[in-house]
């Protein structure tokens, strides 16, 4: 495991990480399920670009195509919820 340094991948977990304390801190004061789920998928992405960073992407393919799968997934079920569920998403 060697760290290899990509410009775009930096910034793409940079961001990732910024949205995912965004959304503890705003989860944490708004108590919002919306704010939290939207958090933990870009905390998935997050993994998934450090992985990359740090040369794991062959050696865990299977494991990164699980882990973005399940953050799309959850990106999806969360705007469905918005779209289709109660307006009441507090706990």
């Amino acid at each position: 495991m060697h760290f290899t340094w990509n410009t775009l991948t930096f910034i793409n977990l940079f961001l990732c990480v910024a949205i995912l304390v965004f959304g503890i801190i705003g989860w944490q004061r708004k108590k919002s399920r919306v704010v939290l789920y939207v958090a933990t998928a870009f905390g998935l992405f997050g993994l998934s670009h450090l992985a990359s960073l740090l040369s794991l992407s062959n050696a865990l393919n299977i494991v990164l195509i699980t882990i973005r799968s399940a953050a799309y997934l959850l990106v999806a079920y969360t705007l469905f919820l918005v779209a289709y569920g109660k307006n009441n998403f507090e706990k």
